[in-house]
């Protein structure tokens, strides 16, 4: 089949010629990945410097505040070990940020149906946001046991309400030519929710996202202080009991790779997910 005149000439166009080094698209994505990541990498590395100077300074005891050092020292002896606890965290963490995200969009589909539905489920959604998640975990644990379930549903909790929030401002933020043009057509309801306002709602609903997804993380902890025999929330509750302050600084910098590698990872699928998006859009 024969391309038309235009279509061959931007496809040649297109084409890199041979020795040519990198495009100016990579480079700008390099340069894109250097600014988000040099910026964090000198600050920490800054703070963790004077943190070393200071106690060292100072001569203030381990079991107090250890030096980055010292918890350094004590992460990697012990890296079996807290990426075990690390892992089940993580498991509970995903799975109650699922549960939370899929209850939370079924019921701004719903809402945003419905205003009577509105009115009569929200109040019940910001009486489970502000009811405090430590005061919930105790009974969550004398509920349902010692198992990874209470810590699932107080992640779950935690990630409810924004994501709910969200979604129903995405779903309602449909502009009316649209909606029009799906109506000209007969578009069914199910055919507007799939083509029109779900899709119109992934920015708000990926924005949430990204808060829920750390939140998810200190709920499946808080679940842990509570409940725990594993994990790093029961990994802290030992270690502070034992004035072990090495591996309760190893274990919060453990859960501080999970968020921020979990953050990332969501960044980067809301960019492969909303490429059409303007937010995502470059000059």
């Amino acid at each position: 089949m024969l391309l038309p005149l235009p279509r061959l000439l931007r496809g040649a166009r297109a084409r890199p010629t041979e020795g040519v080094s990198a495009a100016p698209g990579e480079t700008r994505a390099l340069t894109e990945v250097a600014l988000y990541v040099l910026p964090p990498a000198v600050a920490l590395i800054t703070a963790a410097v004077v943190w070393e100077l200071w106690v060292r300074a100072a001569d203030v005891p381990t079991y107090i505040v250890p030096a980055p050092s010292v918890v350094l020292d004590r992460f990697f002896a012990g890296i079996g070990f807290f990426a075990k606890h690390g892992a089940i965290t993580l498991a509970e963490a995903l799975a109650g940020f699922a549960l939370g995200a899929g209850v939370a969009i079924a019921g701004a589909s719903l809402m945003a149906h419905s205003r009577v539905l509105e009115r009569s489920l929200f109040p019940l959604a910001v009486l489970v946001k502000v009811t405090p998640i430590v005061a919930v975990a105790p009974l969550f644990v004398i509920w349902f046991g010692f198992g990874s379930f209470p810590k699932v549903l107080i992640a779950a909790l935690i990630t409810f309400f924004p994501v709910l929030v969200n979604g129903l401002t995405g779903l309602r933020s449909v502009k009316p030519e649209a909606h029009e043009f799906f109506r000209s057509v007969n578009a069914s309801n199910m055919q507007t929710y799939w083509k029109l306002r779900l899709p119109g709602s992934l920015p708000y609903l990926f924005a949430a996202f990204r808060i829920c997804v750390p939140l998810a993380v200190i709920g499946a902890v808080v679940g842990e202080w509570f409940s725990g025999d594993r994990g790093l929330g029961s990994v802290i509750i030992v270690a502070h009991n034992n004035l072990d302050m090495p591996t309760l600084f190893a274990a919060i910098l453990t859960l501080a790779i999970l968020g921020v590698g979990l953050t990332v990872l969501t960044w980067q699928l809301e960019r492969r997910v909303l490429f059409w998006h303007e937010s995502n859009i470059t000059n």
